[in-house]
């Protein structure tokens, strides 16, 4: 049976609190797992959360600001110490391969599993799964930052009703959906579109094009909302986004399940951040991310 979940291992943007860990986050796609922005601590919250070096494929760096990457070191080192039996694959900006570098290097152990190093220099593709795309555009943030897409491709369901209709059983379902004919019967003809669903992990950055993009027509949008909209010209010259910004886009792309995350030590009140995008017009569901939570992807769109 496939899983899609996202599982939240820290929240806390800059520093940690007493209540949110630094960034990091695991999607699980089907047999796949891919861990996103690893800050300091994360191995431990992996533990906590129930998720093993094993669970990784992918390691996802948004950009190369502490709170997002300071885990890569005893992330790579605990998948060499529990000798992963997969290759796994990291992604990061180019212009920060001296820092990745330095992380996967950052101390003596021995290596036992192979790391792929696939940088991000530019918007498009990077790699294509058993049941994705994963592609990457940049965003905008004092240092270079891309955000990540995954797009599942667009499928047919079979409907039961239909093959009956036109005597179509056993073996032969599996032919006309292997061949898309069977006997002058079309597949379109015993089907209907399954729309392939579509996630994106949006992190530090102002409001730019690569936002709008990454998020449109997303079934699960992660972004961050560092900054509540009173304090949206520090949230500009920091590079970051206020809540009601955030959820803004994920309104206008159509978006079916905002994740908020990324928060800054200043706000006691989470709740805020839900008031302030449902006060944005945000109407699909809602999650204000807390450590150690899971928020499954929604149901197919019909």
């Amino acid at each position: 049976m496939s899983v899609r979940e996202f599982v939240v291992l820290g929240t806390a943007s800059q520093v940690p609190t007493r209540h949110r860990n630094h960034n990091g986050y695991l999607l699980r796609w089907d047999g796949e797992g891919i861990l996103f922005d690893p800050g300091e601590g994360t191995q431990r919250q992996m533990l906590r959360a129930g998720v093993a070096a094993h669970d990784i494929n992918r390691i996802c760096v948004t950009h190369f600001h502490g709170d997002h990457s300071l885990g890569l070191a005893g992330v790579i080192q605990r998948i060499n110490l529990d000798r992963v039996p997969h290759p796994v694959t990291a992604h990061y900006p180019a212009s920060g391969q001296k820092f990745f570098d330095r992380l996967r290097y950052a101390t003596a152990y021995r290596e036992t599993v192979i790391i792929d190093e696939e940088p991000v220099a530019d918007d498009g593709p990077l790699a294509r799964g058993t049941s994705y795309v994963l592609e990457a555009r940049r965003l905008s943030h004092p240092v270079e930052s891309f955000g990540y897409r995954l797009t599942e491709p667009d499928g047919r369901r079979i409907l039961p009703e239909l093959l009956a209709r036109h005597g179509i059983k056993g073996p032969d379902v599996g032919r006309i959906q292997r061949d898309g004919e069977l006997d002058g019967v079309t597949l379109e003809e015993v089907s209907e579109p399954k729309p392939g669903q579509r996630f994106a992990f949006v992190m530090d950055t102002r409001l730019c094009e690569g936002v709008h993009a990454l998020a449109e027509g997303c079934d699960m949008l992660v972004i961050e909302s560092t900054f509540l909209d009173e304090d949206a010209q520090l949230a500009t010259d920091h590079g970051h986004l206020t809540a009601g910004q955030a959820a803004r886009v994920a309104r206008d792309a159509g978006v079916r399940h905002l994740v908020l995350t990324h928060f800054s030590q200043r706000y006691s009140d989470p709740g805020e951040f839900e008031r302030q995008a449902r006060g944005a017009g945000f109407e699909g569901e809602l999650t204000v991310a807390a450590d150690l939570v899971r928020v499954p992807m929604p149901k197919r769109a019909p």
